[in-house]
């Protein structure tokens, strides 16, 4: 039963992602030229989320709710509100805070998680290297494109 539930909320956080698209706002925006082609976005985001449900299912077995799940929640949350925050409300300010925040929430995830499974560790470890990439993108997109910013 745990293993359907956190596959739900994966699920729950991916659809921000289909529901908020890059469009014609995100295609008409100045990025930098090592931004990712558009095809690895959901490449790498479908890989992504099966590990972070795999590594959540491994915490979960290992202590049940407790900090390591508390965090991974916290960091499910906040990378559902991403989409929502660039793409939705073209507030590529808060959605900078965002990512930050997420960065961050997935780097302690890992240290707790580690302390219960490297497994369920590990498995984040492309997550945060991804992350960190999109934060760089999110800002550098952020202060090429300072009119188009709202806020």
């Amino acid at each position: 039963m745990s293993a359907i539930v956190i596959a739900v909320l994966v699920l729950a956080a991916a659809a921000t992602g289909a529901v908020f698209k890059p469009g014609p706002w995100y295609e008409s925006l100045r990025r930098p030229d090592w931004t990712p082609p558009n095809w690895a976005f959901p490449v790498v985001w479908s890989v992504l989320y099966i590990a972070i449900g795999v590594s959540g299912w491994l915490a979960w077995q290992a202590q049940g709710l407790g900090l390591a799940m508390g965090l991974w929640l916290l960091q499910l949350v906040l990378n559902a509100a991403w989409s929502w925050l660039f793409f939705g409300l073209r507030r590529m300010d808060l959605a900078f805070v965002d990512v930050c925040a997420l960065l961050l929430s997935i780097l302690a995830y890992i240290a707790v998680a580690a302390q219960l499974s490297q497994t369920a560790a590990l498995l984040f470890v492309p997550y945060a290297v991804w992350v960190a990439t999109a934060a760089t993108l999110n800002r550098s997109v952020w202060r090429l494109n300072p009119e188009a910013a709202r806020g």
